[in-house]
């Protein structure tokens, strides 16, 4: 080991299925160890909430430290971590193989893992991560659950933050009348067999929310491709599980990747990579899947066929040259680089992508937007997630581009909402997919 753990980060697997995954005893022991090792640290402190508030506690106890903070109070720690991942890969000096083995990520989803198995864990707040079930409920009947769900009104909303605990201001996403498979369906777009990666294939894993809620990612995906001349198919077999790792449900997840896998490994027999438009949806195949699975043939020969979307777009252009065509796009870019892609520690390839369209100044920011998911919208943590993206939509404004984009679509639209109380920001109405504004720079969309 070299001075400051500078081995690059290793993940252990999930050993959920041992009974000591769920002791009360052992998870509260693990707890106060990695959180007594966090407070001597505190490197983590401006990430998201769940620092702030353990060393709050601390704190609060005086010189007894951690032998002072009531186990019942860890819970308010765990609930405010959103599983972005940034703290393992950005921050923390003491993760594996350092011998002081910190996963603070991995933990709070044992502890949620726990609560799941005492039954604590809320009915309304599962039901809200049913995301397959409630885009097939919601999509026929599109035009109704998008007023009910407006932001703005204000007969419906307040029944949800009352009934749902859904904050009656938080911007929830839309539906979509026609999914994602229905539009690659009846209109596929044309691929030019004439385009540099010509002999390339790809199955587009169009995920849960591209799939109901943003179809137009997708379909901007396939169209990107198949203008540089690679063979499509638009799949869906069905929903990652990042809505049920959020919980702690690892069983539930695991049966997702095992099927999943089942559903996309012929595609890889036949010479097929898959791509996937969401980044958490990229992470849990990349990375997750393998360490709750460990033991599948299946899920880790899956994983290392997946790309994200602009990293494979990246490829592309790396090996044969992106197709020619490219446009300017007005106005200038800022893009958010979402934690989930950031996780995938592949680099900046959404930022690398959008840079390749000619004449069009591109800026970052490398900020979390607050939300995490559902936890976002959530009464308890709305407000808090707007506090912990400010600094990212000051940036948003500071950069005072036309256009604003985020692999995340969820971030993406915190952002836009989150700008609404700064002075300037008003002129931020929407965010887009990467793909969506290199699909516009083609001439595309």
């Amino acid at each position: 080991m070299r001075e400051g753990n500078l081995e690059a980060p290793v993940r252990h697997p999930f050993d959920w299925e041992n009974p000591d995954f769920t002791d009360e005893a052992k998870i509260d022991a693990e707890l106060r160890r990695v959180f007594d090792i966090c407070h001597g640290c505190r490197r983590c402190f401006n990430l998201c909430d769940s620092f702030p508030r353990l060393f709050d506690l601390v704190d609060a106890a005086g010189d007894a430290e951690m032998e002072g903070v009531k186990s019942a109070d860890f819970a308010s720690v765990v609930d405010a971590c959103t599983l972005c991942d940034m703290c393992f890969l950005t921050k923390c000096p003491y993760v594996p193989p350092h011998d002081f083995n910190l996963d603070f990520p991995h933990l709070m989803v044992r502890y949620r893992a726990a609560r799941l198995k005492r039954g604590e864990t809320g009915l309304v707040e599962r039901q809200l991560t049913e995301t397959d079930r409630n885009g097939k409920l919601a999509g026929p009947v599109a035009g109704l659950a998008n007023w009910a769900t407006r932001r703005s009104n204000g007969l419906t909303r307040p029944l949800m933050q009352a009934a749902l605990g859904i904050h009656k201001d938080a911007e929830l996403p839309r539906y979509a009348g026609k999914t994602a498979m229905m539009r690659a369906r009846d209109h596929a777009p044309a691929r030019d067999p004439s385009a540099p990666a010509a002999a390339r294939k790809v199955a587009i894993f169009a995920t849960c929310f591209a799939n109901y809620n943003n179809p137009e990612i997708a379909t901007a995906t396939q169209a990107v491709l198949a203008k540089n001349g690679v063979e499509t198919e638009m799949v869906y077999p069905g929903c990652c599980g990042m809505p049920q790792l959020e919980h702690g449900d690892l069983a539930r997840v695991a049966a997702k990747a095992k099927a999943t896998a089942k559903a996309l490994l012929p595609y890889v027999d036949k010479g097929y990579d898959i791509v996937a438009p969401i980044p958490s949806c990229a992470l849990m195949m990349k990375f997750e899947w393998p360490l709750i699975v460990p033991g599948d043939a299946d899920v880790a020969r899956l994983s290392k066929a997946i790309f994200d979307v602009p990293e494979y777009v990246m490829d592309i252009a790396g090996k044969e040259g992106l197709a020619a065509g490219l446009k300017p796009v007005e106005g200038g870019i800022t893009v958010h680089l979402a934690c989930h892609a950031r996780a995938q520690n592949m680099g900046p390839k959404a930022v690398e992508m959008l840079r390749l369209i000619p004449e069009t100044k591109v800026l970052t920011v490398e900020r979390c937007s607050g939300h995490g998911g559902a936890w976002g919208v959530q009464k308890d943590h709305f407000e808090v997630g707007l506090k912990v993206g400010k600094p990212a939509m000051r940036q948003v404004v500071k950069n005072g581009t036309a256009h604003l984009c985020s692999e995340c679509p969820l971030a993406g639209a915190h952002l836009v909402q989150g700008t609404e109380t700064i002075e300037g920001g008003g002129a931020v109405k929407q965010s887009r997919h990467p793909i969506e504004l290199l699909a516009q720079a083609y001439g595309l969309v």
